[in-house]
C-alpha cells in the first residue's frame, strides 16, 4: 500500500506547510538545466534575501505576473516606469533594491548566456566535473549555508555586477536547481 502524501518522509525544513511541502516534494534538488527556469529562481533567491523562503514562495505568482513570466529579455528591457509599477505591485516584495536588481541582473544573465552558451553552463562550469554534488546527511550533519562552490559563485557574479546574490543566496539556489543535493538520508527523495 502506497504512503499517502502526509506519511512520507521528508527534510524536516519544510514542515507541514503544504505550500513548502509542495515545493519540497515537487521541486527542490531537482536537477534543472533550463534558463527560464534558472532565472526565475535567480529572482526569487534575490527577492528572499533577508527573508523567509515561505514568504517568497507565497508570492510566486505575483513574481509570475510582475516580472513577464520571468522571460529574462523582457525583464531586461523594463525602464524606471516599470520600477514605479513594481513598487505599487502587493504580490511582490516591494523593495526598490531589489527590484532594481532583477532589472539589472536580468540584463547581467542575458551577457551570461551569450558569453557561454546558456546560464546553465556558466553554473555548471564551477562544478567539479561539471555534475550536481550528492551530499550525504544524516542526523550528524549540518546543511550548509555556504560553500566554496558558492563562495566562488557568487563572487564571480559579484565581480560582473549582479545583486542580491551572495553566497549563502546562491548556496539555496544550487540546492533549489539540483546543482547539490541535501535532501537527508530518510527523506523520500534521497
Amino acid at each position: 500500500m502506497a504512503q499517502s502524501n502526509t506519511e512520507l518522509k521528508r527534510c524536516k525544513w519544510c514542515g507541514t506547510d503544504p505550500l513548502y511541502m509542495k515545493y519540497h516534494d515537487e521541486e527542490w534538488g531537482r536537477e534543472i538545466h533550463d534558463d527560464k527556469t534558472l532565472f526565475e529562481f535567480l529572482v526569487l533567491e534575490s527577492a528572499q534575501a533577508g527573508l523567509s523562503w515561505i514568504t517568497i514562495l507565497r508570492r510566486r505568482e505575483g513574481y509570475r505576473k510582475a516580472f513577464a513570466n520571468f522571460d529574462v529579455h523582457q525583464v531586461a528591457q523594463f525602464t524606471t516606469d516599470d520600477v514605479e509599477r513594481l513598487l505599487q505591485d502587493q504580490g511582490i516584495i516591494r523593495n526598490r533594491l531589489k527590484v532594481i536588481a532583477a532589472i539589472n541582473n536580468a540584463k547581467l544573465f542575458i551577457g551570461i548566456q551569450k558569453e557561454f552558451g546558456s546560464f546553465d553552463k556558466y553554473l555548471y562550469s564551477f562544478m567539479p566535473d561539471q555534475k550536481p554534488i550528492n551530499n550525504s546527511l544524516d542526523q550528524h550533519h549540518i546543511v550548509p549555508a555556504r560553500t566554496e562552490i558558492s563562495d566562488a559563485i557568487s563572487k564571480d557574479m559579484k565581480k560582473r555586477g549582479f545583486k542580491f546574490f551572495g553566497t549563502t543566496i546562491c548556496y539555496a539556489h544550487m540546492q533549489a536547481m539540483g546543482m547539490v543535493n541535501d535532501h537527508h538520508f530518510e527523506c523520500f527523495f534521497k
